[in-house]
């Protein structure tokens, strides 16, 4: 580290959100963000990464509440990308990861969510829960020529 900035292990919130934006370009990319989805929507241009602080003693009922929007957050017009449990480290962080083509297309799916009524039971279970303790939203955009760039060789010794 740099300066007089000791390691304690653990991210600050600027790092938590630097690897946040990190994980959701690699991933958008991963998946060809210049490509149209399967569905016919317009490309992944806009990536909202969202930072979840979830009750580490509910972590499986913070994976059913991820597993429902598998059905919703398509159905409404996101590109989902995933969503991230914590396997080692901190236990109460998990991460959302929900590409869209600009973000007049995240307002309109927002809209959407409000009006589907799996959404709004997926939301009011959560609450009902207390599964979320914390949330964040980020948005990111690819920058053009940094991604997906072929790794070159090592010349042989």
């Amino acid at each position: 580290m740099c300066g007089s900035k000791r390691s304690t292990g653990h991210l600050d919130r600027r790092e938590a959100i630097g690897v946040g934006a990190a994980i959701g370009a690699l991933l958008t990319l991963g998946s060809d963000a210049t490509a149209a989805p399967p569905t016919g929507r317009e490309p992944v241009t806009i990536t909202c990464i969202i930072r979840y602080q979830i009750d580490p003693f509910q972590r499986d009922g913070f994976k059913q509440y991820a597993e429902n929007w598998g059905r919703i957050i398509p159905r409404c017009g996101g590109h989902l990308i995933g969503y991230f449990l914590p396997h080692q480290g901190t236990n109460d962080v998990a991460w959302g990861l929900i590409g869209f083509a600009s973000i007049a297309s995240y307002e309109s799916y927002r809209a959407r969510l409000k009006s589907d009524p799996e959404a709004r039971d997926n939301f009011q279970m959560a609450q009902t829960k207390r599964l979320i303790l914390r949330e964040e939203r980020n948005f990111v955009e690819v920058v053009d020529g940094t991604f997906e760039l072929p790794s070159k060789p090592r010349a042989s010794v």
